[in-house]
């Protein structure tokens, strides 16, 4: 049951830190917003245009991690934050309805959904906020709102801007992006208190690795889509069971330490998972589309823009992992990461090789990642610690 806007807004300390089920909808729409990104991306035929996708997924992970920072430091049982919530499903279905052809109709509702999501959240925090007195959480939200409205003038401005919304939206972003790395720094009110970012509980966590679940999904329900409207053979079975294989090997990759890692000490995991994460998350996005692609047609050569998808999903996915480790642990699997040149080795001769082959490598690879054994500092197979005395 929610509790009434008269309950303190803020979460307390020792408040529950599972997830509630109205954020678990939450991650479900937004995942279908990714399966969309995922989709459009093997459509594209150019590079630009896959620039654009990827754009307008950075801008669909921020609305979600914000959102699951809003959470974080917010107790999402009170009905102001599930107002917020819904606020951002509502959003997240108009960026992903209006994707495949960002006309200048539909580029109006993106920028709209997007711009909406993010000022609804910081009006009513900052009203519910202010009956209550919370000074400090006031400052923050609207320190968050600040920013995002000055971005919002771009994104606006380039929803009506034609052909040259591409340079502002991408220059929106960036402030988006920026300022929160600097901790939203706003006139008169200067930045955000490292102790808030400090406070950080187990909830977080839980929330990226949920969604991290939710988003390895769609590397195979893509192309399951694909070969559902295609005819059965052995080879399009063979691509099917090798991105099931490259997406249960990436889920090994990601839980190892993932947990821990999150719930560290001090402001640096709250600071660092969005940005690594969205590394994941690109990776996860064209690994998704590569099978898309390698489903529908897993012979005859590898054009250079599949074996980008192909080989490269899976590394940026391994890349954004090493960086998570590396900016929150002294100790990181070069080791297993080093696995990830054996596609790259054979990436000269790869283009005249069948899709379906190209990608059993790449399995291969990610497969040495995560079972052969690493250094003393690193881990046995099965992801279990070494101890001191091994």
């Amino acid at each position: 049951m929610t509790t009434g806007r008269t309950a303190a807004l803020v979460r307390r300390p020792d408040g529950s830190t599972r997830a509630t089920l109205l954020e678990l909808l939450f991650d479900v729409v937004f995942v279908a917003a990714l399966a969309q990104t995922s989709k459009l991306l093997a459509d594209q035929e150019s590079w630009a245009h896959s620039a654009t996708v990827l754009l307008m997924l950075t801008a669909i992970w921020w609305t979600w991690s914000v959102t699951s920072t809003t959470t974080e430091f917010y107790d999402p049982q009170q009905r102001p934050i599930q107002a917020i919530l819904m606020v951002a499903m509502i959003g997240s279905v108009g960026m992903a309805a209006s994707l495949p052809m960002l006309t200048s109709g539909q580029a109006r509702t993106f920028a709209l959904a997007y711009v909406g999501t993010h000022v609804v959240r910081g009006v009513v925090l900052l009203s519910t906020l202010y009956q209550q007195r919370q000074r400090l959480a006031l400052a923050r939200a609207a320190r968050f709102l600040f920013w995002f409205l000055v971005s919002g003038v771009l994104w606006i401005i380039g929803a009506l801007a034609g052909p040259a919304r591409w340079w502002i939206w991408t220059s929106a972003i960036a402030i988006d992006l920026i300022s929160a790395a600097a901790r939203y720094p706003t006139p008169w009110l200067g930045r955000v208190p490292i102790e808030q970012y400090e406070r950080t509980t187990a909830h977080l966590g839980e929330r990226y690795q949920q969604f991290v679940i939710l988003a390895l999904g769609d590397i195979i329900l893509v192309p399951t889509l694909e070969i559902s409207r295609s005819e059965f053979d052995i080879l399009r079975i063979a691509a099917l069971l090798c991105g099931f294989a490259i997406m249960l090997l990436l889920w090994q990759i990601y839980v190892f330490r993932a947990g821990g890692l999150l719930e560290a000490k001090g402001d640096r995991p709250a600071r660092v998972a969005p940005y690594t994460h969205l590394v994941m998350l690109v990776g996860v996005t064209a690994t998704a589309a590569a099978f898309d692609l390698v489903v529908e047609r897993p012979t005859g050569t590898t054009p250079v823009r599949w074996l980008m998808l192909i080989i490269g999903g899976p590394a940026l996915f391994v890349l954004g992992r090493a960086l998570f480790t590396a900016l929150l642990s002294t100790s990181v699997p070069w080791r297993r990461t080093a696995w990830q040149l054996l596609p790259l080795a054979v990436l000269p001769w790869a283009g005249g090789w069948p899709p379906v082959l190209v990608s059993a490598i790449v399995a291969l690879g990610l497969a040495g990642h995560a079972l052969v054994p690493g250094g003393r500092r690193e881990t046995l197979p099965g992801l279990t610690l070494r101890r001191p005395g091994d």
